[in-house]
């Protein structure tokens, strides 16, 4: 278990997992959730993603060795799962419908928005890839721009405009898109 601080690496995990959990794409979504239930818990929202993504983080493996399936083989579901959130945040689509529940905070905010699959297939992909103190720094610096996203949500939003919540989602979505040709790359050998 390779645990050196490397900044450089801290700085591109910190990114991938930015553009995979993509919060700022997700605020017409979150916004839309906010006002259908009233409310949400910034606080709650992003350490019960943050518990989820460390739990996977460390147990992810163990989990898909009793099921029988390679990081390979999820690596590869989850490059083909990546294109198509980058393709709905890129052409504005919805394929995916979430339910809204009184525990808005926990589902569907934090888990599938904030740590679903897509952010949990990139944790086991970069664990093989990057150092994992440099995936736990990125991690706890992405909840904590989860955390201040949710908190100045309103803030944010009169900020950027639709306009501007538009183009950061696409940007994400081509940096998603480009994230997803790499995995899939790396693990099929292409």
């Amino acid at each position: 278990m390779n645990l050196q601080f490397d900044i450089i690496e801290v700085l591109k995990v910190t990114m991938v997992l930015f553009a995979v959990i993509d919060v700022v794409g997700s605020i017409p979504v979150i916004i839309a959730l906010k006002e259908k239930v009233g409310g949400i818990d910034p606080f709650k929202a992003s350490w019960v993603s943050m518990a989820i993504m460390f739990s996977f983080l460390f147990v992810g493996n163990a989990i898909l060795d009793i099921i029988g399936i390679s990081i390979s083989d999820f690596a590869i579901a989850g490059s083909i799962l990546l294109f198509i959130v980058a393709f709905e945040m890129i052409l504005g689509i919805q394929i995916s419908k979430d339910t809204v529940s009184a525990t808005a905070s926990v589902v569907p905010l934090a888990f599938p928005l904030i740590a679903g699959t897509g952010t949990l297939t990139t944790l086991l992909s970069i664990r093989a890839e990057y150092n994992l103190l440099s995936i736990i720094i990125a991690i706890a610096i992405n909840v904590i721009i989860v955390y201040f996203v949710l908190k100045f949500l309103s803030k944010i939003e009169k900020l950027l405009g639709a306009g501007g919540i538009a183009i950061v989602k696409k940007v994400f979505g081509v940096v998603l898109l480009a994230l997803a040709i790499k995995l899939f790359r790396t693990h099929t050998g292409l």
